[in-house]
């Protein structure tokens, strides 16, 4: 691959954090995901949709969750997750392992949670329709109080 190929592709890798939305935008989403750092980046939020990224630590989890007014996708780039899903946060009706290009369909109102099971960090992109966050929202841990919103 000659250096303008290279760097042609490297084009399209998005230096974190930022939101490349509403734009229309061409991405190699798993390399996007693969450098995130952040817990939860967003990278495209549009009217209807939107992309983050998410960075698990080992043996740490995205939290149980259920977003009562929003479909979700999430799928795993890299790594490998424990995926909990329920009609409420405390009866799971199913676990599941996923690995590395496995996709999670989540319909509004279902609790769910991925725990990182791996030795490595469990990289993931997820999809809500409609958007769940604000444009540019930067989440660097977990356990931060709120998402922070840079303004660029």
């Amino acid at each position: 691959m000659s250096n303008s190929e290279n760097s042609n592709q490297d084009a399209n890798i998005p230096t974190f954090p930022y939101d490349y939305g509403p734009d229309s935008f061409v991405i190699d989403l798993n390399k996007a995901a693969q450098q995130n750092d952040n817990f939860r980046s967003t990278l495209w939020t549009g009217t209807h949709l939107q992309v983050t990224l998410m960075n698990i630590p080992v043996h740490e989890s995205i939290g149980m969750e259920s977003h009562p007014d929003h479909d979700q996708i999430l799928r795993i780039e890299e790594g490998l997750g424990l995926i909990q899903l329920g009609e409420d946060k405390f009866s799971m009706y199913g676990q599941y392992l996923a690995f590395a290009n496995y996709a999670i369909f989540v319909p509004a109102g279902i609790w769910h949670n991925i725990v990182n099971i791996g030795n490595s960090p469990l990289k993931i992109s997820s999809f809500y329709a409609p958007p769940n966050y604000a444009w540019n929202t930067v989440q660097r841990t977990r356990t931060s109080d709120s998402a922070l919103q840079n303004s660029f």
